[in-house]
């Protein structure tokens, strides 16, 4: 062999002659420099259901240039003195018709009758639930509300009570009933008060709103469900510089993340209009790996093995 400089292209997999210079000056803290993404958020925030497709796609192709940091905020500690004008909300049964025009506009199904039959009476258990699995089982927490939000949503169950958290999480992989118990506890209820703190400190005055910073504290506030160029816009502002978004995974890979999605998110995410959604699975998913479904006007697909909800009301 002779004494040329080697070496294995780490895109193609060739190995050949070194044809740079040999010696080449960069600058490591700008090439893995990060800002952080603070995303404030509520299991029951209808708003941030709406904003999923997006947020997603923005993290799949844009995350690597920040770190993700989920934060609780505490929209419904209970209905004692809860009122909410703006929207015309006073009581329970006053957030089904806001739910639903959600819903109807932003085409993630949103079910809504349960704020008149078994009303969720305070956010904060699911967010002690999150908060648990964060501090402890650290990469499922946002793979529970992701679930929860299913559950209230789409398939009308209350995730403010017990069992039905209990469920969710063992649907997971995780012991419900231990962390249940555990999102019970006093320190349980500490952690989520640490997250308001920080929605305080942040100035965030409603959900969703997504906060991106770089390492001096300058950035940039976003708040409501925005367009993906919207997202996209502010990173580039923060960081001074054009970006380069990563290719999304294939319908495959993805479903292994997250073994159900709606329409709407498959859209959004491969750029497939809403009549080439059923056509455009068949083509992605080998057959008998999947099952395709609609509830409330809106076809979701499910891995075949994927454990739905007990009292959902999918319909085939």
């Amino acid at each position: 062999m002779n004494n040329q400089n080697m070496m294995c292209d780490l895109e193609t997999g060739v190995c050949g002659v070194v044809d740079e210079d040999p010696i080449e000056q960069f600058d490591l803290d700008q090439q893995i420099k990060k800002i952080t993404l603070y995303y404030v958020t509520d299991p029951i925030c209808s708003h941030c259901w709406a904003l999923e497709p997006v947020l997603n796609r923005f993290l799949q192709q844009y995350g690597q240039y920040f770190n993700v940091n989920v934060i609780m905020g505490g929209l419904l500690a209970s209905w004692h003195g809860f009122g909410d004008s703006a929207n015309g909300i006073q009581k329970p049964s006053d957030v089904e018709e806001h739910w639903k025009e959600v819903g109807k506009h932003s085409r993630m199904p949103i079910d809504g009758t349960l704020w008149r039959e078994n009303p969720v009476h305070s956010s904060y258990p699911p967010s002690r639930v999150y908060k648990v699995i964060q501090n402890k089982h650290k990469g499922k927490e946002n793979e529970f509300l992701r679930r929860a939000r299913e559950a209230v949503f789409a398939f009308n169950q209350n995730i403010g009570e017990k069992q039905v958290l209990i469920e969710i999480v063992n649907q997971i992989g995780l012991n419900g009933s231990q962390v249940f118990e555990e999102s019970e506890l006093e320190e349980a209820q500490n952690q989520l008060e640490q997250d308001f703190d920080l929605v305080s400190r942040l100035g965030v005055r409603g959900f969703p709103t997504i906060i991106m910073v770089d390492e001096e504290g300058k950035g940039a506030k976003i708040v409501g469900a925005r367009t993906l160029e919207t997202y996209v816009d502010a990173l580039e502002q923060i960081l001074n510089d054009r970006i380069k978004p990563k290719q999304v995974k294939p319908l495959t890979k993805l479903m292994k993340e997250s073994p159900l999605l709606f329409s709407k998110e498959i859209e959004v995410m491969y750029g497939v209009e809403s009549s080439e959604v059923e056509k455009f699975i068949t083509a992605e998913l080998s057959e008998g790996s999947y099952q395709i479904k609609h509830i409330l006007g809106e076809l979701y697909v499910v891995a075949q093995k994927n454990d739905l909800p007990a009292n959902g009301r999918a319909q085939v």
